[in-house]
């Protein structure tokens, strides 16, 4: 089970979400945990943003030795127009540790570009172990980078969770499983939300968590297409 993966659809459209809580719920109000870890809203409205949004800056398990490697848009490309688009972006992978670097392109298909899917627990280009990820309540609790980490905190830490007026079927929120939506979890995963951000600040072999390895939950093949007039 993943962290943020498809493991859901969006079938909701408008309305509040009660995450199990009876709490001031004003837009001002904020909170702090058990640990004094920096304030999360009380209220949190989601704004459909999709997952695809937190692609366009991956931590990795670097290939050749096993530290932290980044994976980013090939530099030169124009900013992408919709986040859908960086599921078809060429992607560089880098290492500062070691210098390790690759490049990936998306496939062509009768003059499109064939993209790729977002979800589980290795990168959707490389399909690289992610360096952020931490055993949480019996699960895999993963994430992009640092502000993926932030959204899941904001997303979990939240005492009224308010959906868009539209729903998207590719927003994330929605998508999450539902051990990630239920307040009996609240502090465990916040917790290891705390812990993948301290493991983005680090980046060699010995700081690869235990849980950053392949977990054969690689998301369907996406078939989704974009009519661009060829490569990048």
């Amino acid at each position: 089970m993943t962290g943020t993966g498809d493991t859901g659809d969006a079938g909701d459209t408008g309305g509040n979400e009660d995450a199990g809580d009876n709490e001031d719920t004003g837009d001002s109000a904020r909170r702090r945990d058990a640990e004094g870890a920096p304030a999360v809203p009380v209220r949190h409205r989601d704004d459909n943003v999709p997952l695809a949004h937190f692609t366009r800056r991956i931590q990795v398990v670097c290939p050749r030795c096993g530290g932290r490697a980044l994976v980013v848009p090939r530099p030169g490309l124009p900013a992408p127009r919709y986040a859908s688009e960086l599921l078809f972006q060429p992607r560089r992978l880098t290492c500062a540790g070691c210098g390790a670097v690759a490049d990936w392109e998306a496939a062509m298909r009768d003059n499109a570009l064939v993209g790729t899917e977002p979800g589980g627990t290795e990168d959707p280009f490389f399909r690289r172990p992610l360096w952020l990820q931490t055993r949480c309540v019996g699960h895999t609790l993963w994430a992009y980078d640092e502000e993926h980490v932030d959204a899941l905190a904001a997303y979990v830490g939240a005492r009224l969770r308010e959906r868009g007026a539209l729903s998207p079927t590719r927003a994330m929120f929605p998508r999450l499983p539902a051990w990630m939506k239920t307040s009996e979890h609240r502090a465990e995963i916040l917790a290891g939300l705390r812990t993948l951000r301290a493991l983005a600040e680090r980046s060699t072999p010995a700081d690869r968590s235990d849980a950053a390895h392949e977990h054969g939950d690689r998301p369907r093949p996406y078939r989704s297409v974009y009519f661009r007039g060829g490569p990048y």
